[in-house]
């Protein structure tokens, strides 16, 4: 039973600082030193005692390695999944299209996206629209159901001035 709640320690610890260090690393791409500081000195705290216990442990039984290796996979899902829900951000998306018309732009604006239009010379528009992240996937389900073969690229933003992103 102790050997049980070993490994389900080293687990857990294991999700805990390798879900701090995902957030942590958001934060660093952001610009916030003074957060990604203070979760580095959290995480590496986790880190220690859970490195420790598993290099220490009497017992020699790759359980430990698995506890080890599971909880960073889960620590990385988790890290991710909380970057996703909770941390906010801008996504720059660019599209070039010969099918989106100056008429479907009006239908992109009704969904509350911002979006610039720029006429290229080879009768293509180049679309730039800003939005933010928990916005992505009806954003680009609106332009592929306007143009299924349009390019899209997306880039994260750090910081967008002027313009507006329309929150709810």
């Amino acid at each position: 039973m102790e050997f049980f709640f070993l490994c389900l320690k080293i687990f857990c610890a294991r999700i805990m600082d390798v879900s701090l260090g995902t957030v942590r690393t958001l934060f660093i791409v952001k610009g916030n030193k003074i957060t990604a500081g203070l979760i580095a000195f959290v995480e590496v705290f986790i880190w220690f005692f859970a490195a420790r216990e598993a290099l220490t442990s009497e017992v020699n039984s790759i359980l430990i390695v698995a506890s080890y290796a599971g909880g960073y996979a889960m620590g990385t899902f988790i890290g991710t999944f909380i970057n996703e829900q909770f941390i906010s951000g801008i996504y720059s998306i660019q599209v070039i299209t010969d099918k989106i018309s100056l008429n479907d732009i009006d239908k992109i604006k009704e969904q509350n996206f911002g979006v610039s239009i720029i006429p290229t010379a080879d009768d293509k528009n180049l679309l730039f629209i800003e939005i933010d992240k928990k916005k992505y996937r009806e954003c680009i389900k609106l332009l592929k159901s306007l143009d299924p073969y349009c390019f899209i690229v997306v880039n994260d933003s750090k910081v967008a001035h002027n313009g507006y992103i329309k929150r709810k």
